[in-house]
């Protein structure tokens, strides 16, 4: 008879067992060992590795006999999936956007057979993984969000969904997918992965590392990062060639002296205070501070007002106008970090506009017309960023943004889908001179 059981419990394991395990801890209630759900393949593995007897009833996991993707591997995807398979099942995998990363997904699926979470940040993405699932694989796909509630073995959910309901469907489901990976370094979010007890893990993104630096609980969680290509590794044969312009405008006189006014009291204060502004925590302490101290607060007030008056110069649009000229048959994209400036872009320029603000119905019918070439150039925020199914575009002009690596990857993935017509692709960047932008592009590259 073997000497130890594992059964899954409300997102734990519940281990009975007379050995001191690792991963485990005694729970006093039950006068059983408990571990969390997620380590689940590397307890097994312990146990194998030690020749313990034991008995697994943990997942509740169908097959999935016979599924197949038609889809045909490339070189890199084939090596990706082989990385994966290497680390025990087990890692992030970073491609670039446009590389097929969810077609490395479903041949994860085809090799596993096994019922499979897929797990997404947003709605589009969610209707676009069962789309493709169902489609493929030709089965019924169940879905967590969106105002539905099923769930199927093979089963889409977004983030929100899953936290509601991951302890609840921990042992059901043998290979878990995270797309756009890093959203799971978020508070909240690491617990869909803490309470699945799922063996295989398979996180996908374009950038993992974050600034705060909660990738390294991602890589706890679902696996270190197995496999890496960067665009310029692809550009030419699986995606568009690319070229990257900075181009360095000037203020008015009115917008250099408000600049430099604003800019003064924001460093005037960290003067005062001994704050660098080296880090995040540097940011966070003054954050803080604002809270009880005005002086503070007009600081964090100034700074907003300076940065308001270099990403949104009258030059921009000035070269903006330019470059529209330049490109009246390409497929353009204008990236913002402020509504308000989309909005004057589009009235400018008669642009269509995508915002948070924009209606579900109305964006896909924006990004439809793009799709079709009715529009042949729209202007937004974030909203584009990452979770939608982009239509082909070859140039993007970023008029502002932040420092964000991943947010400037992400953006210049909207433009490095191969082209018929083999054209290059183009990013141009517009950065106010003589200002904290030039600072901020030089750290998101």
């Amino acid at each position: 008879m073997p000497d130890t059981t594992l059964a899954f419990e409300g997102g734990t394991l519940r281990v009975e067992t007379d050995r001191d395990l690792p991963y485990t801890e005694a729970d006093a209630r039950s006068k059983t060992r408990r571990a969390p759900a997620f380590r689940y393949a590397a307890l097994r593995e312990h146990l194998d590795e030690e020749g313990v007897r034991y008995e697994d009833s943990v997942l509740d996991a169908p097959d999935l006999p016979g599924v197949a993707s038609s889809y045909e591997l490339r070189a890199y995807q084939r090596d990706a999936l082989s990385a994966w398979e290497d680390a025990n099942r087990q890692g992030v995998l970073e491609l670039p956007t446009g590389s097929g990363k969810t077609v490395i997904g479903l041949k994860a699926i085809e090799s596993l057979q096994t019922a499979t979470l897929v797990v997404v940040p947003t709605i589009d993405l969610l209707e676009q993984w069962r789309a493709e699932l169902e489609s493929e694989f030709g089965i019924p796909v169940g879905q967590m969000g969106g105002g539905e509630q099923t769930v199927e073995p093979l089963t889409v959910s977004t983030y929100d969904s899953a936290y509601l309901r991951a302890d609840e469907l921990g042992d059901r489901f043998g290979l878990v997918i995270f797309d756009e990976v890093h959203h799971l370094g978020g508070e909240g979010y690491r617990d869909i992965a803490r309470l699945l007890a799922a063996p295989a893990r398979m996180g996908l993104t374009a950038t993992f590392e974050r600034p705060d630096g909660a990738h390294e609980v991602v890589a706890d969680l679902v696996g270190e990062k197995a496999y890496a290509i960067a665009p310029e590794e692809l550009a030419g044969e699986h995606l568009a060639p690319y070229d990257i312009k900075r181009l360095e405008v000037e203020l008015t006189a009115d917008e250099r002296e408000r600049y430099d006014a604003e800019n003064q009291v924001f460093i005037d204060y960290l003067a005062r205070s001994n704050i660098s502004m080296q880090s995040g925590s540097d940011y966070q302490e003054l954050v803080k501070r604002s809270g009880s101290d005005p002086k503070a607060r007009e600081a964090l007030l100034a700074k907003q007002r300076a940065r308001e008056v270099m990403m949104n110069s009258d030059a921009k649009v000035e070269t903006l106008e330019a470059i529209l000229d330049d490109h009246r048959d390409d497929r353009i994209i204008v990236f913002t970090a402020h509504n308000d400036l989309v909005y004057r872009l589009s009235e400018r320029f008669l642009l269509p506009a995508l915002t948070h603000q924009t209606p579900t119905a109305e964006r896909r019918e924006i990004l439809e017309r793009f799709r079709d070439g009715t529009y042949s150039r729209i202007v937004t925020s974030n909203v584009l960023d990452e979770g939608v199914d982009v239509p082909d575009a070859n140039v993007a002009v970023v008029l502002s943004g932040s420092g964000s690596e991943r947010e400037f990857t992400q953006r210049l993935g909207r433009i490095l889908r191969p082209k018929s017509d083999d054209r290059a692709a183009l990013l141009y960047e517009v950065v106010s001179a003589e200002t904290a932008e030039e600072r901020v592009a030089e750290r998101r590259r």
